[in-house]
């Protein structure tokens, strides 16, 4: 990878934030920190509040190469990917593939389970009655969420019968024109961990203590009483195995550039793969960044090497180191 050390070889960088996902906030957050470390660096970022319409003009607009901190739909799935695609516009992270299939937990996980990698059993509800039986075929508890949604949005910890149908109502958004493709899965008791992947390096993992019974957006994004352990504390060579495994998961979707694997251990130590996140939060409660301090790199060294490797794409050969 071509190593940037003048800001200017950047040219002038979109930082895409907002957008119109149920992520929106989010989106802002993670935005405003990405695009005020650039400009710290004296890159030429601007913040775009993404809609459909202005992202066909980024070109004309004279935009070189785009930070992309969109989370959820239209931003993480592969539809702003291949818009930039079509306009020739450098931008970080993974293409449109890769982010479509881990934006799709469903397809996800079949991928994981068939090239052998471990990950919670599972369900597909499509009924109240499918929900029902849900518990008597994985067990109470176990969680209830949307196939397709990031920072925990719409997910449910069903311990009872009496409140499965109001958990797969709520993660198939009862109130939408298209409901969504809801989850259930097994749940995996003995920890909550993630391992963040940065230019084909898995990074320390982190153990999450959440504030709550599992890590759902409130412990994400607003509480601040969730804790986080990097070093992990696992043994060393357990943690070692889990950051190849981790790559390697993330790695068998296609994708590139910068994300994060999470995963839950069970009670004997054993990994189970839970999700790919190919556009991870950038806030202060976010967990690639507390990854990367680990291994000597504050935040802005972290965005600067995220968007490092959109200029590696653009150039010759030749040119490359």
């Amino acid at each position: 990878m071509s190593t940037v050390t003048n800001p200017a070889d950047f040219g002038k960088v979109a930082v895409l934030l907002g957008g119109w996902s149920s992520e929106r906030q989010v989106a802002i957050w993670s935005g405003e920190a990405v695009l005020a470390a650039l400009q710290s660096r004296g890159v030429d970022a601007l913040g775009v509040d993404l809609t459909p319409e202005r992202l066909f003009q980024l070109k004309s607009e004279g935009f070189d190469r785009v930070f992309n901190v969109l989370h959820g739909t239209g931003g993480e799935d592969g539809t702003v990917q291949a818009v930039l695609d079509l306009l020739a516009l450098p931008y970080t992270g993974s293409g449109v593939l890769a982010c479509a299939l881990a934006m799709d937990k469903l397809r996800t996980k079949r991928i994981w389970k068939s090239e052998g990698l471990p990950t919670p059993d599972w369900l597909v509800l499509r009924s109240n009655e499918d929900a029902l039986d849900a518990g008597i075929k994985l067990g109470f508890p176990y969680f209830v969420k949307p196939a397709a949604e990031g920072s925990s949005v719409g997910i449910s910890k069903v311990k009872f019968a009496t409140s499965a149908v109001s958990a797969y109502r709520r993660a198939a958004g009862e109130y939408e024109d298209r409901p969504r493709v809801v989850l259930a899965e097994r749940m995996v008791s003995g920890g909550e961990y993630t391992c963040s992947i940065l230019d084909g390096e898995a990074l320390p993992i982190i153990r999450i203590e959440p504030d709550g019974e599992f890590y759902d957006y409130n412990a994400k994004y607003i509480s601040n009483n969730t804790r986080y352990h990097c070093p992990s504390g696992l043994d060393q060579a357990l943690e070692k195995r889990i950051r190849a495994l981790c790559l390697d998961a993330f790695q068998l979707l296609g994708a590139e550039g910068w994300g994060r694997v999470d995963f839950l251990l069970d009670e004997h130590g054993e990994p189970w793969l839970l999700e790919a996140n190919l556009v991870p939060g950038m806030t202060s409660h976010s967990l690639v960044p507390m990854a990367a301090r680990a291994v000597g790199l504050s935040f802005e060294d972290l965005c600067w090497r995220i968007l490092q490797t959109t200029v590696a794409n653009t150039l010759n050969p030749s040119e490359a180191d």
